[in-house]
């Protein structure tokens, strides 16, 4: 009853209500059952969408609060190479963390600006920097591959990541990308987004940016491109190594194929043109490597740069060091060493103990370190024995092959191929001719291990004009000029005849050459000439020196001390260790090259002695310099000393051991060495204008043979140098005795600068010297010693040395 009245009592109410409020209140009624239940899934929809735009925004800053600014992009400066230049201009080595040749946009052809669009980013002229229908393709490919294609990337995105980025592939980096690419696109041009592009793309083979690519892959710079190798650079980008042409030319010419058909899709080349680009072939010439010709001399140079500048600085600074190397002469340098090397090896005949590659590699994927350069007449290089029979070695070398009949290895005296090498054994060769008919002419030669080194400096200014460290440097990067310590023989003979002219002595001052013995802390010394029992009696100091006696060198260095013949070495600029012992004066002492050139140019200097260096400015990418170099100088002994030292030096190649050199018809000094057991060999010599030395060894101190001395062995490797090195001075000659001291080609001193002095005669040697005047006097010995000489045992073993012949 109650429920019927209080519905009674509703009806009554609503109807004494409006129509139009009636339905207006029908219209707010809630459309589903309960009204709470859709506050509430409005409420938490909402607060779902904003923990997603919430979340969204933490991300854009935690993508984008290492993202480096674009003020760092703008101040950008890409690793660059740094340039080594011979004194001529040319350059000849370089080295780099990225090798890179920065050019503005301009120097970029249309051509390849074409093909680059066509094959990267289509739109990249008109586009923001993402391509949103090719990001959204990726993205299906994403999901439906269940990977991470990374595709879709613009120009501008790959400049982002190349730069700024790693190249993990994750959506973390892939955003991070996108925000920068849009900042990118903000801040700068396209033209600028392209050059940033362009210099710093990766395309292979350690080369950065397409001006780099052409020069390496075509020896041309980008503006010089064709079509089809426009094409093949613009090919790289996407895999710089699965489409190397060197690796893999199948791959690269098609995907430089399909660059083309890009092109002509987007209409930028006629089919005309496409067909004939399609039809070319891949066309490289690639550039030999520029360090090739001087590796030791580039070297030297890196080490005095990250001494100087930092590594960072020195190779990737894009410095131009000027340096002291003349390029022809280190050509004839490098022939002088190769071909000293390959005859001396002929004198000694087939030894034939080669390298076979068969149980480690086999013929098809065995590459040696002398082929990563192209073959050229006169190259010495190791080849690899693919076939061989009685009449023919088939040998392989990198991409190329020859072969070889009798004739070519009738000097080993082997008269059978087969019988000569076998199959996967490594031999050397000589390129007689690169460009043959059939392939490379070569001929046999032999690598037994004997290794030579050259070092030449202009004398009026100290400069490196060429040097060699080895035979060679794809094998063994130690440098015998500068790191190698031997024995030098009698070429240490004239800092002991300096000691004895600068206390009095004369040229024609005698000195006997006798059997004797010397009392040592050791017990008597007695030593021997070359040739045993061969003695000249009285003889000349010129005499004595240029036929390289030991006793006389010996009496003159018991006379008057040998510490101060080693104070005189070291005046001369001898680092090395020189032990207080006689035998010290007829070379057991080891010493460098570098040291022995250094000091040898002396004596033409007038006593001058200027410190061999190889740089002579180092100039910066914008040519501003950063230094130019001043080398060291000092007076090291008198005009007077020096001079009479020229009257010894240029005898040993009047009528000496070094009358060899006489051939030439040209004013000559220097002197021969040749040590115990034939272990090394040496001649140091000068012109007026330039001082050179060589020597030839093995490392490991095995005899040269019977009769290989300095003068055999060293000797031909100097002329061959010289010959060439004074070709365009026919009228020099040395100083005369009363003629005005020698002018030098070296910066002008500063004022209050002054030229350091030898040591007078009276204070040269120290009080305490125990082999002064006053040391006991050699024993004479009537009769040659019937027992071998005794040697005495200083702190490391000495031998003593034997003179050249």
């Amino acid at each position: 009853m109650q429920t019927e009245y209080q519905d009674e009592e509703e009806d009554r109410k609503t109807g004494d209500k409006p129509a139009w409020r009636r339905l207006l209140e029908k219209f707010r009624e809630p459309t589903y059952p309960t009204r709470k239940l859709a506050v509430r899934g409005a409420f938490f929809s909402l607060l779902i969408v904003s923990a997603v735009f919430g979340v969204m925004v933490g991300l854009m800053l935690v993508y984008s609060i290492n993202l480096p600014q674009m003020d760092d992009l703008a101040r950008y400066r890409p690793s660059t190479t740094t340039e080594l230049y011979d004194i001529h201009g040319k350059v000849f080595g370089s080295f780099a963390l990225e090798r890179r040749v920065v050019v503005p946009y301009t120097e970029f052809p249309e051509l390849l600006k074409q093909a680059i669009f066509s094959i990267e980013d289509k739109d990249f002229e008109t586009n923001g920097g993402i391509n949103l229908i090719r990001a959204a393709s990726a993205a299906y490919h994403d999901v439906h591959s269940k990977g991470k294609s990374q595709g879709a990337s613009t120009l501008t995105m790959q400049l982002s990541r190349n730069l700024f980025l790693s190249s993990e592939k994750t959506y973390a980096r892939k955003v991070q990308e996108i925000f920068l690419t849009l900042q990118i696109e903000r801040r700068f041009t396209k033209q600028q987004i392209f050059t940033l592009y362009a210099n710093q793309i990766y395309l292979g083979r350690g080369t950065y940016g397409f001006e780099a690519g052409s020069e390496y892959y075509f020896s041309k710079h980008a503006h010089d491109l064709t079509l089809p190798e426009a094409a093949l650079l613009a090919a790289l980008p996407k895999g710089p190594e699965e489409y190397s042409p060197v690796r893999h030319p199948d791959r690269a010419l098609k995907r430089r194929n399909l660059v083309i058909s890009e092109m002509l899709a987007d209409r930028k080349i006629t089919w005309q043109e496409a067909a004939t680009a399609k039809a070319a072939p891949l066309g490289l010439h690639i550039e030999p490597p520029v360090n090739t010709e001087a590796p030791y001399f580039v070297e030297e140079v890196r080490r005095q740069l990250e001494a100087e500048y930092g590594v960072e600085e020195a190779h990737g600074a894009g410095l131009k060091v000027y340096t002291t190397l003349d390029i022809d002469l280190q050509r004839v340098a490098n022939k002088a060493v190769l071909d000293g090397t390959a005859n001396y090896e002929r004198r000694h005949g087939w030894k034939g103990k080669l390298q076979n590659v068969l149980s480690s590699s086999d013929l098809e994927s065995y590459r040696h370190p002398d082929w990563t350069q192209p073959i050229k007449d006169g190259d010495y290089i190791h080849a690899l024995v693919t076939d061989v029979t009685a009449t023919r070695i088939v040998v392989k070398m990198g991409a190329q092959q020859a072969t070889l009949t009798p004739t070519e290895w009738a000097w080993t005296r082997v008269v059978k191929g087969d019988e000569l090498v076998h199959l996967g054994d490594i031999v050397y060769v000589k390129v007689v001719s690169a460009t043959s008919g059939e392939g490379p002419k070569v001929t046999l030669e032999e690598d037994s291990g004997a290794q030579a080194s050259l070092m030449a400096v202009d004398n009026s200014n100290g400069e490196v004009l060429a040097m060699v460290g080895g035979r060679d440097f794809a094998l063994s990067q130690f440098n015998r000029a500068t790191q190698a310590q031997r024995q030098v023989g009698s070429s240490f003979k004239p800092y002991v005849y300096t000691t004895a002219i600068e206390a009095g002595e004369k040229p024609t001052s005698i000195v006997i050459d006798a059997p004797t013995s010397f009392y040592t802390p050791n017990g008597p010394y007695t030593p021997h000439n070359y040739e045993t029992n061969s003695y000249g009696g009285a003889m000349t100091l010129t005499n004595a020196f240029a036929e390289s006696k030991n006793i006389p060198a010996l009496r003159l260095a018991n006379k008057y001390g040998i510490k101060k013949v080693i104070e005189t070495a070291k005046r001369f600029g001898i680092t090395s260790n020189m032990p207080a012992f006689l035998p010290v004066a007829i070379g057991a002492a080891d010493i460098t090259l570098a040291e022995q050139v250094g000091a040898y140019s002396v004596f033409p200097n007038d006593g001058i002695r200027i410190q061999p260096h190889y740089i002579r400015k180092v100039v910066q990418t914008d040519g501003l310099q950063v230094e130019e170099k001043s080398p060291e100088v000092k007076e090291v002994i008198s005009v007077d000393t020096a001079r009479t030292m020229m009257v010894l030096l240029q005898a040993v190649v009047q009528h000496g051991t070094g009358a060899a050199a006489s051939s030439l018809k040209h004013a000559f000094g220097g002197k021969t060495g040749t040590t115990n057991n034939y272990t090394d060999a040496w001649f140091i010599g000068f012109s007026p204008s330039v001082t050179c030395g060589t020597w030839i060894g093995f490392d490991d101190r095995e005899s040269l043979g019977e009769k290989e001395t300095g003068a055999k062995a060293a000797l031909p490797m100097w002329m061959d140098f010289m010959k060439v090195a004074v070709a365009g001075k026919p009228t020099e000659s040395f100083s005369k005795p009363n003629a005005p001291k020698k002018q030098l080609d070296i910066p002008a001193a500063q004022p209050g600068d002054e030229i350091p002095k030898p040591p007078k005669d009276d204070d040269a040697d120290s009080k305490d010297d125990t082999d002064n005047p006053d040391a006991p006097p050699e024993k004479p010995v009537d009769q040659p010693p019937t027992t071998p000489p005794a040697t005495p045992q200083p702190p490391r073993p000495v031998t003593p040395q034997l003179p050249q012949p």
